[in-house]
């Protein structure tokens, strides 16, 4: 997830930027080694997990490594894997470790879970937070590559995705027993995008603070 160039701007012969046909709203396009995939940002519906999990991937959130115990402030998602993916279901990544146990530590991890009764596992794309139970959202983040009812209410949904093509391609490499792929596939890099007027005090503007589990 890169906040200097997320308002880069494609300039036309005539020098003036294209017109963005994207709806207003923040979005997180995730450069990956299979192709992108851009995700438009739950942002009322899920304001603690979209602050986090921006303010990680442009560089403002600080975090406690699992395995060294030395605080970090660096654009979290770059260079990661997908650590998890399974065909017809979801491809998953956010890990530190790659291993699926790694799990950041400090003051605002891990924090609350976000279920909002409107928001349901009923199409494909859905951006999601990973958890082992109610109020332990972290980094491990999920997408799904199709509607999956039995996920409702259970993990908080922060986006919407598109090209679910590409996550499709991921879900179906090799993968080994545990579901990790064989080869890795890399989140190459993060882009956040804000298409239209930015509200106050936006996610890709200012550090969060600190959201303790509830």
């Amino acid at each position: 997830m890169l906040f200097a160039s997320s308002f880069l701007l494609n300039v036309t012969a005539a020098g003036s930027p294209p017109a963005d046909k994207r709806k207003p709203g923040l979005y997180w396009t995730l450069e990956t080694d299979k192709g992108n995939i851009s995700c438009k940002l739950f942002e009322a519906e899920a304001p603690v997990t979209v602050r986090t999990m921006v303010g990680l991937a442009i560089g403002k959130i600080s975090y406690v490594h699992p395995e060294t115990k030395q605080s970090e402030r660096k654009k979290f998602f770059d260079g990661l894997i997908f650590d998890r993916v399974i065909p017809g279901v979801m491809i998953q990544g956010g890990d530190l470790l790659g291993t699926g146990v790694g799990h950041p530590e400090g003051p605002s991890f891990p924090y609350k879970s976000e279920i909002v009764a409107s928001l349901k596992f009923d199409a494909p794309g859905r951006l999601a937070m990973a958890n082992s139970g109610p109020n332990t959202n972290d980094t491990h983040f999920f997408i799904t590559e199709a509607a999956y009812p039995s996920f409702d209410g259970k993990y908080t949904i922060w986006g919407q995705c598109e090209n679910v093509d590409v996550v499709k391609v991921i879900a179906r490499v090799p993968r080994d027993a545990g579901d990790t792929p064989v080869t890795p596939v890399h989140i190459q890099r993060v882009v956040i995008e804000r298409v239209g007027p930015a509200p106050t005090d936006a996610p890709e503007e200012s550090s969060p603070p600190d959201f303790p589990a509830e």
